[in-house]
This record gives C-alpha cells, structure tokens and sequence, in this order.
C-alpha cells in the first residue's frame, strides 16, 4: 500500500494555461496527477504519448478534446481514455483527474502538428 499526501505532489506548468499536480507513487505502470486547464493544451498543436494510455476523468468544468481530428465535448463527470499514439489536444475550463499506464514520463511526451 501507499499513501501520498498533498504536500509530497509536484507541481508542473505544461503552459500558463495548463498547471500539472503530480503524485509520484515510484510505479512504473500506473500514475496518478490532477490538471488544471484554463485555456488550450497544447496550444496550436497536438500532443502525443508514445508510450502510455491516459483514462481521464472531467472532475469539474467543461470543454472539449480532439482526437486524431474527431472533437469531443466533455462536462463533468465524463471519462475518457486516450491510447497510445493517438494525437489529442484539450481545450477548456475544466479539471482534469487522469492516471497512465504504464506511468507517464516527459521524455515519451511529443508535441506534433
């Protein structure tokens, strides 16, 4: 078992619009980090995991996501689970819980157009 408190997260700016609350678990197959989104992400391009898949949950707010060119609106409540490979952006007012598997790492993260 593990427990992790508030102040043991990390704190990421992926833009002025994006801000990253990240647990680390030291698991290389699961992570767990909450998003808030103010805007687009990222901003005039598409994101890319190479490696792992995202299960997003909207905690609160609303907007939408683009994948590989099909837009979705999401409001709170919804779920949405990102494969590996596929192109996405965010865009809204929304808070994000999402955890990847296996855990995210910055260096199989690629921004694309």
């Amino acid at each position: 078992m593990k427990i992790l408190s508030k102040h043991q997260s990390k704190i990421r700016k992926n833009s002025d619009l994006c801000v990253v609350t990240e647990y680390d678990m030291d698991d290389q197959e699961l992570d767990f980090a909450i998003v808030t989104l103010s805007g687009r992400y990222p901003e005039g391009r598409y994101a890319i995991n190479t490696k792992c898949k995202e299960i997003v949950y909207i905690q609160e707010g609303a907007g939408k996501v683009d994948v590989n060119g099909e837009q979705h609106s999401l409001t709170a409540g919804d779920l949405v689970l990102i494969e590996a490979g596929e192109k996405f952006y965010w865009e809204g007012h929304m808070t994000l819980f999402i955890s990847c598997h296996p855990a995210f790492t910055i260096d199989q993260h690629q921004l694309t157009d």
